[in-house]
C-alpha cells in the first residue's frame, strides 16, 4: 500500500490576505454596478454645498458623535457628488453634507465619493430624495426640500398644476412627492406654502412655537404684515392660535388687516395662555397612597374644594337666618 503523500498546509495569513483581496474586488464591483463609477477620493476643499441645499447641518451632539466616528473609522459610505460644468475638479455635494462637515472637523483632507453624471435638475431631486426619510426633518427643511423637488420636476416637464386630477391622467407632481414621502398631496401643498413665510417665522416653526396650520395661514400675508405679526409676538411674548391666524388671513383677503387690527387680535387671551397652577408631585405624595395616580389626586382635590364650597354656602345660609 502506497504511503499517503503529505501536502504542505496553507499559511492562514496568506488565506486571509487572499480573502481580503477577493472581498475588496467584490466591493469594488458592487460600487461600480451601483454608481457606474468606482469610488474616488476627492480633496475636501474641492467640495461645495449644493446650491440652496434645503437641509440644516447642525453642530450638535449628533454631529460630535459622527465626527468622533469618522476620526476612528473614516467615512464608510462614500458621498455622492456632481462635477461643475464650468470648472472641472470642483464638485457639488448631492448626498453627504453632514459627513463632509464632520470630516472637516475631524481634520480629513479628502473623502471617498461617487461622481454622478447627472443633470442639475436630476441632482436637485437626488439631494431631496437622499434626506426624505431622515428620522426628523424640520418644517423649514421640508418646505425648501419640497420646493426644490417640485421645481426640478417642473423644469423636467412634469405636470405641476395643483388642480384636481382626472382619472387616468398623469400624477400631479405633488401627488408623486406624496407617494415618496408617505404624506398626503394636501400636506405637500401646505409645506410648499411655508416658502412664503419670512425666515423669522419659519424659525419659530422649527422651534415648535408655531404649528403648521398657523404657519400656513400666516403665509398668505405679505412680508410687511408678517413682520408686524413677528413684532407683536416678541412684544407680547405670545404666539397666534390657528383661529387668530385664520382671522388675520381672512381680514387681509378682505382688505381690512392693519397693524392695529393685528395688535388687537394677538392681545386676545387664548385658553393655552391663561395662568396655570402647578404643584410638584413630591409635595402631594405624602397625602396620598403610593398607588394613587395623578388623575386620582386631581379628582380628590377637586372633590375637597367642592365640599369646602358647599360648606361655606351652608354657613352663609345659616348666618342669613
Amino acid at each position: 500500500m502506497a504511503k499517503k503523500k503529505d501536502y504542505p498546509q496553507p499559511d492562514p495569513a496568506a488565506i486571509q490576505a487572499m480573502r481580503n483581496i477577493v472581498n475588496a474586488a467584490e466591493q469594488g464591483r458592487k460600487e461600480k454596478e451601483q454608481n457606474g463609477k468606482a469610488k474616488v477620493y476627492i480633496p475636501i476643499d474641492r467640495l461645495h454645498d449644493y446650491p440652496d441645499h434645503p437641509y440644516k447641518v447642525l453642530d450638535d451632539e449628533s454631529m460630535d458623535a459622527l465626527t468622533e466616528s469618522i476620526k476612528e473609522r473614516g467615512i464608510i459610505s462614500p458621498i455622492l457628488i456632481r462635477q461643475w460644468e464650468n470648472a472641472p475638479g470642483e464638485y457639488d455635494i448631492i448626498a453627504g453634507h453632514r459627513r463632509v462637515h464632520a470630516a472637516r472637523k475631524a481634520g480629513l483632507t479628502s473623502v471617498p465619493a461617487f461622481i454622478c453624471n447627472v443633470s442639475r435638475d436630476e441632482a436637485a431631486i437626488m439631494v431631496v430624495d437622499s434626506n426624505l426619510h431622515r428620522e426628523r426633518i424640520l418644517p423649514s427643511e421640508k418646505s425648501r426640500a419640497y420646493k426644490m423637488w417640485y421645481e426640478a420636476k417642473k423644469r423636467q416637464g412634469e405636470r405641476t398644476d395643483l388642480t384636481s386630477c382626472q382619472a387616468g391622467a398623469k400624477l400631479r407632481t405633488d401627488e408623486m412627492l406624496a407617494e415618496i414621502t408617505n404624506e398626503s398631496a394636501r400636506q405637500i401643498q401646505r409645506y410648499l406654502r411655508l416658502n412664503d413665510l419670512i425666515p423669522e417665522l419659519l424659525d419659530l416653526m422649527d422651534e415648535n412655537k408655531i404649528a403648521l396650520g398657523v404657519g400656513v395661514e400666516l403665509s398668505y400675508l405679505p412680508d410687511d404684515l408678517q413682520y408686524i405679526v413677528l413684532g407683536q409676538i416678541e412684544e407680547l411674548d405670545c404666539t397666534p392660535s390657528y383661529a387668530q391666524a385664520n382671522h388675520m388671513h381672512k381680514a387681509y383677503a378682505a382688505g381690512t388687516l392693519t397693524e392695529e387690527a393685528i395688535s388687537k387680535e394677538l392681545e386676545k387671551e387664548k385658553p393655552n395662555q391663561r395662568e396655570k397652577i402647578t404643584i410638584p408631585m413630591e409635595k402631594l405624595s405624602s397625602y396620598f397612597r403610593d398607588d394613587a395616580t395623578p388623575q386620582d389626586i386631581k379628582e380628590y382635590i377637586l372633590k375637597l374644594l367642592e365640599e369646602d364650597r358647599q360648606r361655606k354656602r351652608r354657613a352663609r345660609s345659616r348666618e342669613a337666618r
